[in-house]
């Protein structure tokens, strides 16, 4: 019997307090493939089918798509095959993200091809070039694995990526003019191949320019009426086509030519050490878009929920991240690819498609393959503008035209920084362009931190807690007593605008308030997480300013993480304990007690002004 008042008592289960060790090996594997864990541990057999028809739907956009991505890098089309194939199998097995489509992109190709293009021009050694910096990107991406460096994604704010996505169009367009007109254009910057466009656009291929705008007509038109269907794929087939039957080639079209069968073997490219050094700061630019654009895209597309998950279950790790897409560019470079990342184009197709695992990446490659083991000689009569167009097309989505219009409405700044990256993205080019967008996000966190918003913080009426003076303008404050919030970590660069703001506060309470002048002022350090040794001898030096103001420095809102290196600087000793406060009631409750205990002396009477005898 269970005595009244008391729960039964149940057996006891095995805690499995100290679980059998897995070896570190496949610990690592496991820790590397997470992709490849989900589909052999939790795969439903529901999503089999939707799996695989989004496969079939995403093979058939992508496999036009990223032909025509190589004319950008400078490499045959066969490569861009090669390319999606690696990427997506080793993503599938090692990314984080069950939907993400990882593979050729447009502007990390516009980014490779241009970087290599002042290197070389033969195809074999672009080839060569190209392999080289996937690999160096996947050394890249590791090592910032190695130092945990995930919080490169966030280095591009979206005002900046809308106006680098932008300057990538421009830069996309301009270099498939020469393979739009059938003319060679020359030069590697914008302004020498808008130039170089300009005297021999005269010289046009005229069928050559037929191929590419009906391609490029067919797509629009594809998409706008059945946005659904593989436009891209129907137009480069039509064109191939046309091409055959009307004998294209003959006619002075450019065609893709030989494409062969099979898939090469893996490989290190051989490039010499001077092409390494040559290539290393390049590749870090593309590390770090491709990183960004990554995580960007994987917080785009959440994956599907799964009953039962957790949603941190479903969150992509940056650190994850970082080993796979370094394990992706490891194996592209040595399949002879070029520089990858995700497309949001892609994933969104296999979204709609009702995708719910990698295993749509995995069909997607399966078709890959079989268009490299058969479909080689019906690619050979493919024209070269046809390619054109589908670049172009692709130029076109990354203008974002919406995102624009939000940023205007939300805070013009917004577009004045995406319009100055535009700019330095066509002007500088895409390397510079990545340095300069970085730097203006780095500089407009520093602007902001360096100078933040502050509040002198008092009561309301009905409203429980403390509030922003400026924000209630019936807030009360005590007499003699100023809290004041400062809203940024304290360092070098804020630290006068603080001090200067600080007195400018002090300065209106002594002239609001004449007979009962600012006693105590009480820095509220709640939002100061940080604080660096500059910071600390400027409290000193704002304690004494106040002090030969008659004003008591203070503390409110302290926490240990605060609170040790303010000690260590000597600020806690030189304000003193009595004058740090855990919370505002409390520090409202000491100034009360002491303000009673301590009556301000009266200010002596102001002389009166009398006027000069005349």
């Amino acid at each position: 019997m269970v005595p009244a008042g008391q729960l039964a008592r149940h057996q006891a289960i095995d805690y499995d307090l100290n679980p059998e060790r897995t070896h570190w090996v496949l610990q690592a594997l496991a820790a590397a493939t997470p992709g490849l864990s989900f589909l052999t541990r939790q795969y439903q057999r529901q999503w089999l089918r939707p799996d695989i028809m989004a496969g079939l739907a995403v093979a058939a956009y992508l496999i036009p798509q990223v032909m025509a991505y190589t004319a950008i890098v400078g490499v045959p089309p066969v490569y861009g095959l090669y390319t999606a194939l690696v990427a997506l199998v080793l993503y599938a097995l090692m990314g984080s993200s069950r939907v993400l489509s990882v593979g050729p992109e447009s502007t990390i190709a516009l980014l490779a091809g241009t970087a290599i293009a002042t290197m070389s021009r033969d195809p074999q050694r672009v080839i060569a070039l190209s392999a080289a910096m996937s690999i160096l990107v996947g050394l890249w991406l590791l090592l910032a694995r190695l130092f945990r460096l995930g919080v490169l994604a966030d280095l591009l704010s979206q005002p900046l990526l809308v106006g680098y996505l932008a300057g990538a169009a421009v830069l996309m367009v301009v270099g498939q003019l020469g393979k739009l007109t059938g003319t060679d254009v020359a030069g590697h910057s914008i302004v020498e191949q808008v130039r170089s466009f300009i005297d021999t656009v005269g010289g046009a291929h005229l069928t050559t320019v037929y191929v590419a705008a009906a391609t490029t007509a067919f797509i629009f038109l594809m998409h706008w009426i059945r946005p659904r269907w593989p436009a891209a794929l129907l137009a480069v087939a039509a064109a191939t086509i046309a091409s055959a039957f009307l004998d294209l080639q003959a006619r002075g079209v450019a065609v893709v030519g030989s494409v062969p069968n099979g898939i090469p073997l893996p490989q290190l490219p051989l490039v010499s050490l001077a092409e390494v050094e040559a290539l290393l700061l390049p590749a870090l630019g593309v590390a770090v878009l491709a990183y960004s654009d990554n995580m960007l895209g994987a917080r785009a597309f959440p994956s599907p929920e799964v009953p039962g998950e957790r949603p941190s279950e479903r969150a992509v790790d940056p650190q994850v991240e970082l080993v796979a897409l370094g394990g992706v560019h490891l194996g592209v470079g040595l399949f002879g690819g070029f520089p990858v990342s995700s497309s949001g184009s892609r994933t969104a197709l296999a979204l709609s498609s009702r995708a719910r695992t990698q295993l749509y990446s995995l069909t997607a490659a399966v078709c890959v393959l079989l268009v490299l083991l058969v479909a080689g000689p019906l690619m050979a009569q493919l024209p070269q503008a046809a390619l054109g167009a589908v670049v172009l097309y692709a130029a076109t989505k990354l203008v974002k035209i919406g995102e624009v219009r939000r940023m205007w409405r939300f805070r013009r700044r917004e577009v004045l920084l995406a319009g100055v990256t535009l700019v330095g993205t066509i002007w500088l080019g895409l390397i510079a362009g990545i340095g300069v967008a970085i730097a203006i996000s780095l500089l407009e966190m520093a602007q902001r931190l360096a100078r933040p918003h502050d509040a002198v913080l008092g009561r309301v009426e009905g409203l429980a807690g403390m509030h922003d003076t400026a924000d209630y303008p019936s807030a009360e404050t005590l007499p003699g007593l100023i809290i004041y919030r400062y809203e940024a970590p304290l360092f070098f660069a804020n630290l006068g605008d603080l001090m200067r703001r600080a007195q400018r506060v002090v300065d209106k309470e002594f002239a609001s308030y004449p007979d009962q002048p600012p006693r105590w002022f009480l820095l509220n350090v709640e939002a100061n997480t940080e604080v660096d040794i500059t910071a600390c001898d400027g409290l000193k030096d704002l304690h004494a300013d106040l002090a030969a103001q008659g004003v008591k420095l203070g503390l409110v809102r302290l926490r240990q993480d605060l609170y040790i290196p303010l000690r260590k600087a000597g600020v806690v000793e030189l304000i003193g304990d009595a004058m740090l406060f855990p919370t505002l009631p409390v520090a409202e409750e000491a100034y009360v007690a002491w303000a009673l205990a301590n009556p301000a002396p009266p200010r002596p009477a102001p002389e009166p002004v009398t006027e000069d005898a005349p």
